[in-house]
């Protein structure tokens, strides 16, 4: 790496390795999290660098960023020109990392940076990826059922027991780029794109503090939404599910069929029953539209990769260059 910090301490080296940090709105979190970075970074590796993504923040985040960078030598910023969401400006920094191994936290304080060396330590020869995920859940009821509908959407992409290790305090390797280093979409979940690289995830337990300032971007609408398009974006299960229950109630709709036109010609009466024959109508109806609107996402997905947008854009970068 051309901008780097030096480890102290007689402990053994790591490879070098890029932080890289989304930020929203956190001016008031930033100086501590650097302070504690640097001398975690310091006894873990002779090379390291931090990148901190500014995505639209509007409290005056770039101007710290640029003040910290001034001050340290090993830390980058990127000012996006607005605000592209967690996942387009994560992978913005990913993209600029030079470091072998790269790790990603949150910009809240919630992860601890002292855990880093944990992780580094989990990231054996026979993994590619390590996720640190807390022994519980810290947020509220609400946040912790959005959380796992998200999981549950994740299996559908990235398998059952990878989906339950997921979490933003990760490490895995820089050749894992190589996998989505052609992909531009927006909006496209870094966990999904390392599974286009490796099937080699793994785990470690780490302590997870409650947020030091502000609240969550993340309510429980927006982790519904976009759970939503995990499951119609990268991956077949909702179609799927459309097929599956199109099949049962036509069986279901033959069967009646069959008992209707029996006791027809057997007993000679028609069967009455004007309400069961509205019932049908609307859940078979309500099928109908059921499936339209799944295909009607997967449509708005592919209308949305036509149109070929880029997943950020930078204003500027600190150093400049």
């Amino acid at each position: 790496m051309s901008r780097i910090g030096r480890m102290t301490g007689e402990s053994k080296p790591a490879d070098s390795v890029s932080v890289v940090i989304p930020v929203f709105n956190s001016r008031e979190t930033l100086p501590e999290l650097v302070r504690r970075l640097d001398s975690v970074l310091r006894a873990v590796t002779t090379r390291f660098e931090v990148i901190l993504v500014n995505d639209g923040s509007q409290d005056g985040t770039w101007e710290t960023i640029r003040d910290l960078a001034a001050r340290h030598s090993w830390i980058r910023g990127f000012d996006l020109m607005r605000n592209y969401g967690q996942h387009n400006a994560l992978l913005c920094g990913v993209r600029a990392a030079t470091g072998e191994l790269i790790v990603t936290l949150d910009d809240d304080l919630q992860h601890r940076p002292e855990d880093i060396p944990t992780l580094l330590a989990a990231l054996s020869p026979e993994l590619d990826v390590v996720y640190g995920i807390p022994q519980r859940e810290q947020h509220g009821l609400a946040r912790n059922a959005a959380s796992r509908i998200t999981k549950l959407a994740l299996q559908a992409t990235m398998g059952a027991q990878t989906a339950r290790l997921v979490s933003a305090f990760r490490v895995f390797r820089s050749k894992l780029r190589d996998a989505f280093v052609q992909t531009w979409n927006p909006g496209l979940p870094l966990d999904v794109m390392l599974t286009w690289g490796t099937t080699r995830f793994g785990a470690c337990v780490v302590q997870v503090e409650p947020r030091q300032s502000g609240k969550s971007g993340y309510t429980l609408r927006r982790l519904i939404l976009h759970a939503l398009n995990m499951m119609t974006g990268y991956s077949v299960v909702p179609l799927r599910l459309a097929t599956l229950l199109a099949l049962v109630f036509t069986v279901f709709g033959l069967v009646a069929l069959t008992f209707i036109v029996g006791r027809t010609l057997i007993q000679g009466v028609a069967v009455p029953g004007f309400a069961m024959t509205a019932s049908l109508v609307t859940i078979f109806s309500g099928i109908q539209l059921f499936s339209l609107g799944i295909l009607g996402e997967y449509l708005a997905r592919v209308h949305i990769r036509m149109m070929d947008s880029p997943p950020y854009a930078i204003r500027a970068t600190v150093p400049p260059g």
